[in-house]
């Protein structure tokens, strides 16, 4: 148990599907900081939803490569931190992407306009409608973390062949 607790959790690994585990533990993290930011600033602050997930991006982001850098992918292609953390940006701006499309259709103030979702109360009462972008935003955290591993995985810390 001690050993398999190890694996999954202390010693160093290019295992795909340990790293995977352990990515999900991150992605947990980072998502409550992202989605944190972003009810806060919407809710205290009165942000529109669509500038509220970007503040939500960076911290969540942040908080994720610091995490990952030294739990999930010890062994980066990229030796430059910076040149790294670039990477992992560009490749967390392309799921901010898909993130503002996935939540569009759930938002009062989106990037266009309002959502069809909301326009069209599909949720009827089960949901008020200012909370609809709540919504979304799981669906996107769900989304976006596959694109965000596979793709970090793939070209920032693939094991080199050798």
């Amino acid at each position: 148990m001690k050993k398999l607790f190890n694996k999954l959790f202390i010693e160093e690994t290019s295992h795909t599907g340990i790293q995977f585990f352990r990515s999900l533990f991150v992605g947990g993290i980072a998502s409550v900081v992202d989605m944190g930011v972003l009810i806060l600033l919407k809710e205290l602050f009165g942000m529109a939803e669509s500038l509220a997930t970007v503040f939500g991006f960076i911290a969540g982001l942040t908080v994720n490569y610091v995490i990952s850098t030294f739990w999930v992918f010890s062994k980066a292609k990229v030796k430059n931190r910076m040149v790294d953390f670039i990477v992992f940006g560009v490749i967390g701006i392309i799921g901010l992407g898909l993130t503002q499309l996935i939540i569009a259709p759930f938002s009062e103030q989106g990037i266009f306009g309002e959502g069809f979702l909301v326009s069209h109360a599909v949720f009827g009462s089960l949901v008020p409608i200012d909370k609809y972008y709540i919504i979304g935003k799981v669906l996107a955290i769900v989304l976006t973390y596959m694109w965000n591993f596979f793709a970090r995985k793939f070209i920032l810390y693939r094991k080199s062949e050798s």
